[in-house]
């Protein structure tokens, strides 16, 4: 069993405004240490996934920054996508495109932007969900057991025998709850957080998405036809152009009869708002973690960032405050999921200068 690995970083992170923007977005910056977030993710699979079995698929503006960072990434691996369809088109041209070199190829579908520590328990978990997904020809994701009634995170019921070792079949797929769902989610002790990491053989998934999406296996065929042809980018700019964007999540998983789920119970964040970059990061005996050249005076619980000019904040709480060059965020920490209308604002008004 050959492992590969696809890496989605595509997205813009619009929840990191005004730090992650289109050419420079969250995934693709120092959040956390020396290293960027998909310099971490790519590092994370040293000793499991060989270099030239790992895929990138991300869009034309952030691909050469892709190529900088992750040098000891072959190139002809970061696929460009001309048009963002969401999870279900990247996951299948990325399959198609594996599929082409190794029938017999068992991907794990990763996120670009999350923190996972114990990285020995993550291969561990990967390495059985992987062997489950190859004997078994089902759909594995990774459930986080929540420890909080998180609203930001969508939810998975399993059943609660287990089919395999730390393996459940799939019982339903919730979107992310209020706050009073979510405590009953975490009180039932059946749902995990949805982690959004997927285990399978690529030429499963493609069975799959013909099954329940046979206009988009149409297209994937099209293309896969012409890999590695002069008409290659041709026809993938017009396949593209005519897909419909669905996420895997509601065009595959919560229709296939063979979803199965592994427990995930390395320490694990998506790192989906500035809530929680607050709640990662260190902070001082106020409870603030401040980044930059800061003055801080009766402020407690918050978090602000400000590399590159000095600010002061006086008698506040419960915020967050991100100072760049170009805008400046002030929010409660309990609104951070809201900063994405921030992006929405923008792009209606066409004021690009700050996307």
């Amino acid at each position: 069993m050959k492992l590969y690995a696809v890496i989605m970083a595509g997205g813009i992170g619009s929840r990191f405004w005004p730090r992650s923007k289109a050419k420079s977005p969250k995934q693709l910056l120092r959040i956390f240490g020396e290293n960027t977030m998909i310099q971490d993710t790519v590092d994370r699979l040293k000793g499991l996934v060989d270099d030239e079995n790992i895929y990138i698929i991300t869009n034309k503006i952030q691909k050469p920054e892709i190529v900088t960072q992750l040098d000891h990434v072959p190139p002809e691996n970061i696929i460009e996508e001309p048009f963002g369809r969401n999870t279900a088109a990247c996951i299948g041209l990325a399959s198609v495109i594996i599929k082409k070199n190794d029938k017999d190829a068992v991907t794990l579908i990763l996120p670009a932007d999350h923190i996972i520590k114990d990285k020995n328990l993550f291969h561990t978990t990967l390495k059985s969900a992987a062997e489950f997904a190859d004997e078994s020809k089902g759909l594995v994701t990774i459930g986080i057991p929540p420890t909080r009634p998180e609203t930001g995170y969508g939810y998975i019921q399993i059943d609660d025998k287990s089919v395999s070792d730390n393996i459940f079949k799939v019982l339903t797929f919730a979107e992310k709850p209020n706050y009073a769902t979510a405590v009953r989610f975490i009180e039932s002790g059946d749902f995990m957080w949805n982690s959004g990491m997927f285990i399978w053989r690529a030429d499963v998934i493609l069975n799959e998405i013909k099954n329940y999406m046979p206009d988009l296996y149409d297209g994937l065929e099209t293309i896969s036809k012409d890999i590695g042809n002069p008409d290659y980018d041709k026809t993938l700019f017009n396949i593209y152009g005519i897909l419909k964007s669905i996420s895997i999540d509601y065009g595959i998983m919560e229709k296939s009869k063979q979803v199965f789920l592994i427990k995930g119970k390395f320490s694990w964040s998506d790192v989906g708002s500035w809530e929680e970059v607050y709640q990662l990061s260190e902070k001082n005996d106020d409870g603030n973690a401040l980044k930059g050249n800061i003055y801080s005076d009766r402020t407690i619980d918050s978090y602000v960032y400000s590399p590159g000019k000095f600010t002061a904040v006086i008698g506040v709480e419960n915020l967050i405050i991100i100072n760049t060059e170009e805008a400046l965020l002030i929010c409660r920490r309990d609104q951070c999921q809201d900063v994405k209308k921030i992006v929405d604002h923008l792009q209606i008004n066409k004021m690009s200068e700050y996307l």
